[in-house]
């Protein structure tokens, strides 16, 4: 079986949208820094909803952006896709600078290079799961067979087998967004782009779609950048999250890098009720230094559990190991209880 290709990385370059109506008109004054947020809006009836946005997307990752409501990370998802084309800046998916894209090769590229999940599946009440599953192929000329055999397939990847000619009224809401997500899967467009899509889901729903996404990301291994509100969410999605606030971006890097060195007090108090025991790994606090005699714990270990297992062993500190074996560094009991407690940002290796 060939090797899937890499999939893009995205990439923002100065990325700033003004909404309102005469953008331009303002635009040198909020580079200038002579108007911010509050008085363009107070002043000039136009909402700045991202400012100076520099930003690159690993290809083949999921990012997730984070923030409050009005924080301008939807905003900047739509400019990804230009389903907002942003009033200063430059958008690159791969080489193609999507910015600069004339109307029908922007939808050209639209149709072979990214598909969308809503935060409502959006799906036509009037076709069936499988013609919902098969519309992006259908618009694409695909032949009928083959597009409905790559329906079916993601129709069952998504675990609703059985429900190929049931209509949008007679699902879940969690079913409707498995149903988006296979529409979204089928075009088999390297980046995929989702806006809130699970957060109208109840907690059981939203888990079960979460470990869906996983798995399949696992899998495929597609550009993915995912939108919430939620930290829990964000923090068990991301392998790169990026917090914004007032179209600001705040902090990008690891879950672990943010949980344990926050950018400012605002974000500290974000995630100061997150639970680090259930979020941060081992190898994510494993400081340099010799391999010691001591007990070898796997840098994929949760906190909480290596402080159970080292408890057990009567262990004060353990040496911390990768995927392969390899040695990572080491940790101390009291440095990882410090963690858990919020009292230390690192956990000290051992002596």
């Amino acid at each position: 079986m060939p090797e899937r290709p890499v999939a893009p990385a995205l990439r923002l370059q100065a990325v700033s949208h003004l909404f309102g109506p005469a953008p331009l008109r303002h635009l040198a004054a909020v580079q200038a820094g002579a108007l911010d947020r509050a008085a363009l809006l107070a002043g000039h009836g136009h909402l700045l909803a991202l400012q100076g946005i520099d930003l690159v997307l690993p290809g083949g990752g999921l990012t997730v952006l984070m923030g409050p409501s009005g924080s301008g990370k939807s905003t900047l998802l739509r400019c990804l896709n230009r389903l907002v084309s942003p009033t200063a800046g430059q958008v690159w998916c791969g080489d193609a600078v999507v910015t600069g894209l004339a109307p029908a090769a922007l939808q050209a590229w639209r149709r072979r290079q990214v598909a969308m999940v809503f935060q409502r599946p959006t799906l036509l009440p009037h076709l069936t799961v499988l013609a919902n599953v098969r519309f992006g192929l259908d618009l694409a000329g695909v032949p009928r067979a083959a597009a409905d055999a790559r329906a079916r397939a993601w129709v069952q990847r998504v675990g609703l087998a059985g429900f190929e000619e049931a209509y949008p009224a007679a699902l879940s809401g969690g079913m409707g967004q498995r149903v988006g997500l296979a529409r979204a899967l089928a075009t088999d467009a390297p980046v995929l782009l989702m806006d809130e899509p699970f957060s109208a889901l109840d907690p059981l729903q939203r888990t079960a779609m979460q470990d869906l996404l996983l798995g399949l990301h696992q899998e495929l291994r597609k550009t993915v950048v995912f939108v919430t509100h939620a930290l829990d969410e964000a923090l068990r999605l991301a392998d790169h999250l990026v917090v914004l606030r007032d179209g600001v971006l705040v902090q990008q890097g690891s879950a672990a890098d943010i949980l344990q060195r926050p950018a400012d007090a605002w974000l500290r108090s974000v995630v100061q009720g997150a639970d680090r025991g259930r979020w941060l790994g081992l190898a994510a606090l494993a400081q340099p230094g010799p391999r010691l005699s001591l007990p070898d714990l796997p840098g994929s270990l949760g906190l909480a559990q290596a402080v159970r297992q080292l408890r057990a062993a009567g262990a004060t500190a353990a040496n911390v190991t990768g995927p392969q074996g390899q040695h990572l560094g080491g940790v101390t009991l009291s440095g990882l209880l410090d963690v858990l407690l919020g009292d230390a940002a690192d956990a000290p290796a051992p002596g």
